[in-house]
């Protein structure tokens, strides 16, 4: 048998030196794999130069009530400042604060008829009012539904000063703009007043307190729409 090249091609012999060639060269530079490799993940677009750290979703936003103080210089501010003589602890930021968590229970307590929070947050004439609708509510087999959604702002409208037996009776209007789901339904459970859907509302409470007297507290006295 005749080993000899000379009747190989010589441009073959080339090329399959060339494409051992390379085949070493690549494996020196990637190295070897062995088994199922993953396969490359590419990288992350970015949309910031700098590096966000990982975190929590975010939480809905939830409006802070905004309160409306009357200046000092005002009439209804200087007014605030006489209340303040009679009772040291007095402010209108802590009112406002007492104001918005009285308005969240007599609401609710007007809606499922809780006599005992209205007794102790209104006043007996205002309680009086609201007793005597509720009275008339079940009489026709009603219902009320009331939601508060939001309380955007409460904001010091006035202030009263009027001397009586036993002290100075001071009132306070508070104008209060909340969103909430407000509905009456009758004994065949369809809507007689109001709606389900959001509703923005703004009321003008009025609280009262007689200072100089121990025990006495904050009540609603009056509240009607504004």
């Amino acid at each position: 048998m005749n080993f000899s090249f000379d009747r190989l091609p010589v441009d073959l012999i080339f090329f399959a030196l060339v494409a051992v060639f390379l085949v070493l060269r690549l494996r020196s530079v990637l190295g070897r794999r062995t088994g199922i490799q993953p396969a490359p993940v590419p990288p992350a677009l970015r949309t910031d130069v700098k590096n966000t750290p990982a975190g929590p979703a975010p939480e809905p936003v939830v409006p802070r009530v905004a309160y409306q103080i009357p200046a000092d210089n005002t009439r209804v501010g200087q007014l605030l400042g006489n209340v303040r003589q009679y009772d040291s602890e007095f402010t209108p930021q802590q009112f406002l604060t007492g104001a918005q968590a009285v308005f969240a229970q007599v609401v609710e307590a007007y809606a499922t008829g809780n006599r005992d929070v209205l007794q102790l947050r209104l006043t007996p004439a205002a309680y009086a009012s609201f007793d005597k609708a509720i009275t008339a509510r079940d009489a026709a087999s009603e219902k009320q539904t009331t939601l508060i959604k939001a309380i955007f702002s409460m904001g010091i409208e006035d202030v009263r000063l009027n001397n009586q037996d036993g002290g100075t009776l001071a009132s306070i209007d508070v104008r209060i703009i909340s969103d909430q789901v407000s509905m009456i339904t009758g004994a065949d459970a369809l809507p007689v007043a109001g709606t389900d859907a959001v509703t923005e509302f703004s009321d003008l409470w009025t609280f009262e307190r007689l200072l100089g007297s121990p025990g006495s507290t904050w009540r609603l006295a009056a509240a009607r729409s504004a």
